[in-house]
């Protein structure tokens, strides 16, 4: 079993920055890939970054792409994302998600992802 908690979220201005992290529990975390998304008010929920147990490899939705960063500490259990110049669209609440990905989705896919966090809500003012 793992246990997400985020934390990070708040308000900031248009073009500010914006650092989530993620601590899990459990010995299994670095077998775990380690996905980022988020949920708008009326929107679907939508992949914003991942990365694989390692942390050799990462992947990023085209939105956010070289503005986020995603990265993990396997020795402190820990997920980061590094948001900067963040726009207004991109608020929404953000969730943290991890799974060995056996279900055979990718890693962009909520649906490879069984265990997830409750969410840490992020506003970003124009």
């Amino acid at each position: 079993q793992v246990q997400l908690v985020e934390s990070g979220g708040g308000l900031v201005q248009a073009g500010g920055s914006l650092r989530l992290s993620c601590a899990a529990s459990g010995r299994t975390f670095s077998t775990y890939a380690m996905g980022w998304f988020r949920q708008a008010p009326g929107k679907e929920r939508e992949f914003v970054a991942a990365i694989m147990w390692s942390g050799g490899s990462t992947y990023y939705a085209d939105s956010v792409k070289g503005r986020f960063t995603i990265s993990r500490d396997n020795a402190k259990n820990t997920v980061h994302l590094q948001m900067n110049s963040l726009k207004a669209e991109d608020t929404a609440v953000y969730y943290c998600a991890a799974d060995s990905l056996y279900r055979g989705w990718g890693p962009r896919d909520s649906r490879a992802y069984g265990y997830w966090g409750q969410g840490t809500q992020v506003a970003v003012s124009s």
